[in-house]
């Protein structure tokens, strides 16, 4: 198994590519077809996905928002690190996973390619177990750092506990899907979350409010609804997997756990979740700055900051198409054509990101009304969007070209990125707050800073020689 040579400063020879014709014709259309058509018509059904788990959110935080402050606080407090483990799952090692079978396929080595899954499964396993005793251990020692206290901090508590207690079933679900959508297949992933919506939209105030013989749980009930939506999406995807009819298929026999293909998928998906732990981290500083200011600064700055969350997940959709394609051209050798394929859906992403953020800031009540009536909160969040709102073009951008960045195996900039920001956030935030007085509004100035140096950095080594053709290794095993 070949490291990244540009890691290593080491300058190799460009690869040479595979023979085509021992390629699927599923394969040859990654490497051939017009790149802004195929790229659309891969991310569709991620698009279709991401929107039916946007809806989801919303209306999760909706549901809780009834009731109450505290509880509406006590799922901000929670909302980031849900968000880490969703990320780290679906776009930091789960994107190493998409990124391994695309090469793999694209390189011609179909054998590996089904092996990747069961490693795929070993390395979901483990992590998902040490959210759950991670979490369940260290959780109230964390929300009381982010300035949760009394009712805030009880309901943080009472749904950090269940939902973390079913984490196993986030990384399953996540880490089926990232198999699939390495292989190109889009669409059955899309179809197993948008079967599943209509489910945990319903379920979720039946177990809130007690709907008929369903038990009141109140906050709990929101996160049992979304342990079991993902215990049941894991059971579909896994059953599917064992089909003959995918490029990959899940099977048990004859498979041995191999330290190179570990390492082929931690290589990249280590630095994403790296990468995800410093963009989670960075709104864990950042809602510990804002908790000093009260409950009432607490709730709009997590309902506000919760659009933002949400472009993650929507670039994602664009994202999980831009691994593929990148990581297949990359393991085919076209390298040309994996950087114009970055900077194609770095434009997309872009576009869309940025006219969510220019809506938001222009009509920061309509978001902030659908969780909340509380005048007071609104106003906090409301003020929030209309400075970090323009930003989100940038932030758009840099998931993007982070994304693509892992399906080359290029993982340095995007955390080199990831971290500038970071710093900027914590570091900048923090002087604003407490050494220049300037409270919540100058932080949110702070942060729409720090989404344009995350999307600015990157942008810049793409095109400025982060992705030199010199400096690739063909990834063979």
């Amino acid at each position: 198994m070949a490291i990244s040579a540009g890691t290593l400063g080491v300058v190799p020879a460009a690869p040479a590519p595979p023979a085509r014709e021992g390629l699927a014709a599923g394969t040859r259309v990654l490497l051939e077809a017009p790149i802004p058509g195929t790229l659309l018509r891969l991310a569709a059904p991620n698009v279709v996905v991401i929107a039916v788990q946007a809806a989801i959110n919303v209306l999760e935080a909706v549901y809780v928002g009834w009731l109450g402050r505290d509880a509406l606080a006590g799922i901000a407090l929670v909302f980031p690190l849900v968000m880490l483990m969703q990320t780290m799952s679906a776009g930091g090692m789960g994107v190493g996973i998409a990124s391994a079978i695309a090469r793999a396929l694209g390189g011609g080595r179909r054998r590996d390619a089904d092996a990747l899954v069961v490693h795929a499964l070993a390395i979901a396993l483990v992590l998902g177990a040490a959210f759950t005793v991670g979490m369940l251990w260290g959780g109230p020692r964390l929300y009381r750092a982010m300035g949760g206290t009394d009712g805030a901090l009880a309901a943080a508590l009472t749904y950090s506990n269940v939902v973390f207690a079913g984490a196993g079933a986030f990384w399953l679900f996540n880490t089926l899907g990232s198999v699939l959508r390495g292989a190109g297949n889009m669409r059955l992933p899309a179809v197993v979350v948008v079967g599943g919506g209509p489910l945990l939209v319903v379920l979720s105030p039946a177990l809130i409010w007690g709907w008929g013989p369903l038990p009141r749980l109140g906050i709990a009930g929101a996160g049992v609804a979304v342990v079991i939506y993902y215990c049941l999406g894991s059971l579909v995807l896994g059953v599917a997997l064992r089909s003959r009819r995918n490029l990959v298929r899940l099977s048990l026999r004859r498979v041995r756990l191999r330290v190179a293909l570990f390492r082929d998928i931690l290589r990249v998906g280590l630095p994403g979740a790296l990468n995800t732990i410093q963009t989670n981290l960075t709104v864990v500083v950042l809602t510990g700055l804002v908790g000093a200011f009260g409950t009432v600064a607490l709730a709009g700055y997590g309902t506000g900051a919760r659009l933002e969350y949400l472009q993650i997940p929507l670039v994602f959709g664009l994202g999980s198409a831009l691994v593929t394609m990148v990581g297949t051209n990359v393991g085919a050798g076209q390298l040309a054509r994996a950087r114009r394929i970055a900077l194609v859906g770095g434009a997309m992403a872009f576009a869309l990101t940025e006219t969510i953020g220019l809506a938001a800031a222009l009509f920061p009540g309509v978001w902030m009304s659908l969780f909340t009536r509380d005048p007071a909160v609104v106003a906090a969040g409301s003020a929030y969007l209309r400075v970090v709102g323009p930003s989100y073009g940038f932030f758009g951008l840099g998931l993007a070209l982070y994304f693509a960045s892992q399906g080359a195996g290029r993982v340095v900039w995007p955390l080199v990125a990831g971290f500038m920001r970071l710093v900027l956030a914590a570091v900048g935030g923090s002087l604003a707050i407490h050494w220049l007085g300037g409270g919540p509004r100058a932080l949110s100035f702070v942060i729409a800073l720090a989404f344009v140096l995350f999307g600015v950095t990157l942008l810049s080594a793409v095109r400025g020689g982060g992705w030199r053709e010199a400096s690739w290794r063909r990834c063979s095993t």
